[in-house]
């Protein structure tokens, strides 16, 4: 019974080996991948070169639907992009999931707040990932030159995925100042998954939510060049 047993569980174990390297080569794969497309285009806001847009992604929202602590970091560090001259326009795109739920109508209101006038910040209500948020930058806002605002964690993957959608014209610019040591360790985390879809869903050219073409970032730049 016992050498049956072992028959029987050898090519079990093969396989088990077998699925075992797949996915670390998955892993690894994605990880070079992203790393390798962002090599040298993350940096700090006093280093970073001029581009015409600070694209900032949604980071979730407080009860009282504020921008959570990471956002309100991220919305920060795009206002002191603006102020210094090294942005034109931000572009700020998140979740809008519901009528009581956006991410975009707060981080208008909290740039509002700090004082960008209105005219230079331009809402994209559908993006509901990093990929989504960087295609329809592209295909629907027209944006071709973009500083991608965000924590340090995930920011290899934001310009990544900008450059591989047409965008490559971009850098990554990282807010640090807002860390909160348990969420931080749970981005970092996520970031593993969140690899392997980024290459998933180039592979399988996914798209997002699109519509009509807007003009409003255009728009707004064309008036800065006047």
């Amino acid at each position: 019974m016992s050498a049956v047993r072992r028959r029987v569980s050898h090519p079990l174990r093969v396989i088990l080996v077998g699925m075992v390297v797949l996915a670390c080569l998955v892993l690894t794969g994605s990880w070079a991948l992203v790393h390798g497309a962002a090599r040298d285009r993350v940096l700090t806001a006093h280093s970073a070169p001029n581009r015409d847009v600070a694209l900032v992604l949604g980071a979730g929202l407080n009860a009282d639907g504020s921008p959570s602590l990471y956002l309100a970091g991220r919305l920060r560090a795009a206002y002191d992009l603006y102020v210094s001259q090294k942005v034109k326009v931000i572009l700020v795109s998140g979740d809008n999931r519901t009528v009581t739920y956006s991410e975009p109508g707060a981080m208008r209101s909290y740039l509002r707040l700090l004082g960008v006038p209105d005219r230079d910040v331009v809402a994209d209500y559908a993006g509901l990932d990093t990929y989504d948020s960087c295609y329809r930058a592209r295909n629907i806002f027209g944006v071709n030159s973009v500083t991608v605002v965000g924590q340090s964690y995930h920011l290899d993957r934001a310009v990544a995925t900008c450059r591989s959608i047409g965008i490559d014209d971009t850098i990554g610019v990282s807010d640090e100042q807002s860390h909160d040591t348990s969420t931080w360790r749970t981005g970092e985390m996520r970031e593993i998954p969140a690899n392997v879809k980024f290459v998933w869903d180039r592979v399988t050219h996914r798209k997002p939510i699109l519509g009509q073409r807007e003009t409003s970032v255009t728009d707004a730049l064309a008036e800065h060049d006047r």
